[in-house]
């Protein structure tokens, strides 16, 4: 095992412990992966997450293949399509959160209620339909969800939030959960005003610098971690 890859097993298990301490996921329902060589690095199926240890985590080939007895995720299918089909996403991030959990089983999109929305790469944030966890079907529906998007719902299931990083796709998901909170916040007040797309769309163009730092200052954070 290279150091590179020793490191993105790491931080794979310190995201899936994140999860839990942020509030949006619970036991072992959610499931992280990250792009890695000729395939992905993915959390293992059922191992608690204060158990994990860097070989736990499974290095699964885009043909399905993988070496060891440590079973990979049962949902492998969507965290493999998805990279397939998004060559610039990186990770991907299942989780169960309550609220958006609770969205997904209405079966509604989040639509553009606050401009943090951009996030996710639209404005909106889609459901796909259900499908049994795990299978092809439901894989293929997250991949159609995800179309333009770095997020999805899926209906009476939970969240997906994909980016260019482990950090920057719990991030994502962090954020789908607070929208989700402030939809149904919204809904008892009838159906909520939304942005339009040109509003989005100013919005998605301040997002391409939105948080950065100058090289020498983005430098000097990697020096002082």
């Amino acid at each position: 095992m290279t150091d590179q890859e020793l490191t993105l097993r790491t931080e794979l298990i310190e995201a899936c412990r994140a999860m839990n301490g942020l509030g949006i996921n619970k036991g072992t329902a959610g499931n992280i992966s990250v792009r890695h060589g000729d395939g992905f690095l993915i959390s293992p199926t059922g191992i608690p997450y204060d158990k994990l240890r860097p070989e736990h985590v499974v290095a699964m080939n885009w043909d399905a293949s993988f070496t060891g007895d440590v079973l990979p995720s049962s949902e492998w299918r969507f965290h493999r399509d998805i990279l397939q089909a998004r060559p610039e996403l990186n990770a991907v991030v299942h989780t169960h959160s309550t609220k958006a959990t609770s969205v997904s089983v209405l079966g509604r999109d989040i639509p553009a209620i606050h401009y943090s929305i951009a996030a996710a790469g639209g404005d909106s944030i889609r459901c796909a339909p259900y499908e049994l966890f795990g299978t092809q079907e439901l894989a293929h529906e997250v991949v159609k969800a995800l179309e333009g998007r770095r997020a999805c719902l899926m209906a009476h299931h939970g969240v997906i939030a994909a980016h260019v990083s482990i950090a920057r796709a719990l991030a994502l998901a962090v954020t789908v959960e607070e929208l989700a909170t402030q939809l149904l916040a919204l809904l008892p007040m009838g159906e909520p005003p939304v942005l339009s797309e040109a509003q989005i769309a100013v919005v998605l163009e301040k997002f391409k610098t939105y948080g950065q730092q100058t090289p020498d200052v983005q430098k000097g954070l990697q020096h002082a971690s």
